[in-house]
């Protein structure tokens, strides 16, 4: 229970300054994004939609204290502010509507390449020397070495453009009126396969040599050698006594691995103009959108605190060393 305790007020405590360090980062800034973005409407504008634009971001005469209040206050009523390249619109409202896309399509590609690499790292680590243990990691260690936008611009070309197998942008069919109906999760599953495709090939490599390793080693662990002369059953012996420690390591990067998933695939989601987060945030930095950056940087460290949180927890499940060592 201590255990439980520390890693929750260390959560607690690197939250608290990932929000401390977003307020105050864009505020040490010259100037202040509300005047860069008058600037473009020169002419355009009155004073009063500046006003306006300052008091939206929290900017203001009032003390910075006082600024700090309002911005935790906003932001625990989710009012992050109004985006400025698509002002008035709320940053909020925007993230919520491209977050789902993010997750749906980054977060599947992710859990699918974590559990498919995981399983064949345990197989071919049984069966080393075989065939797949000779061939599988070297030939997704060569799809992990190709460049992202790359292997994305060449599933557009071929399968798209050549051969028209699927779309090769948007989310889903612009003459499909949104639904639970087949037709319109059809055209989402066509419209996400080349992208999600491309990043379950991209990262699988790392979970499958990860895992064969870390099986390896394990497998020549003494007490896996008794249970093996005790005459355990082979699935028992493969699973609950060599790949319930070997995949402690791979926690580790699957807490990085789902922090990830807010912040999405930049580069691919770009190539195929998917309307998720990276494709938000690239268009933010490029119109200067700092409400709009300043919040989805935010989400991305909210998101990989609580994966890292969450990870621990299973840390302490899977391993009681570990517990036991926290409480003492």
């Amino acid at each position: 229970m201590r255990y439980v305790i520390n890693r929750i007020g260390f959560f607690i405590l690197s939250l608290w300054a990932a929000i401390t360090i977003n307020f105050i980062l864009p505020r040490m800034m010259p100037g202040n994004p509300a005047d860069a973005m008058f600037a473009k409407f020169q002419g355009q504008l009155t004073t009063s939609a500046l006003e306006a634009m300052k008091k939206a971001y929290g900017i203001g005469e009032s003390s910075l204290w006082q600024q700090y209040v309002d911005y935790l206050r906003g932001l625990f009523s989710f009012d992050w502010g109004l985006s400025f390249m698509q002002y008035p619109t709320p940053v909020s409202s925007m993230i919520g509507s491209s977050l789902p896309w993010t997750i749906g399509l980054v977060g599947v590609a992710t859990l699918i390449s974590v559990f498919l690499g995981t399983a064949l790292g345990v197989y071919i680590s049984w069966k080393r020397k075989g065939f797949l243990d000779n061939t599988l990691p070297i030939v997704s260690m060569a799809f992990q070495a190709l460049p992202y936008f790359w292997v994305a611009l060449l599933f557009v070309f071929v399968f798209g453009f050549k051969l028209d197998w699927f779309p090769m942008s948007h989310g889903y069919d612009p003459a499909i009126t949104p639904g639970f109906t087949s037709e319109y999760l059809l055209s989402v599953w066509n419209h996400a396969f080349l992208p999600g495709l491309t990043l379950l090939l991209g990262g699988l490599s790392g979970w499958i040599v990860g895992m064969r390793n870390n099986m390896i080693y394990t497998l020549g662990e003494d007490y896996v050698t008794f249970a093996e002369a005790k005459g355990v059953k082979t699935s028992r012996l493969m699973f609950s006594y060599a790949a319930r420690n070997a995949i402690l390591p791979q926690l580790t990067s699957f807490a990085i691995a789902i922090g990830n998933v807010v912040s999405g695939s930049i580069l691919t989601e770009q190539v195929f103009s998917y309307p998720g987060i990276g494709n938000l945030l690239t268009d933010a930095v490029q119109s200067q959108d700092f409400p709009m950056i300043q919040s989805s940087f935010l989400l991305i460290a909210v998101a990989v605190l609580v994966a890292n949180l969450i990870v621990d927890l299973l840390y302490s499940r899977l391993d009681p060393r570990i517990r036991t060592g926290g409480a003492n």
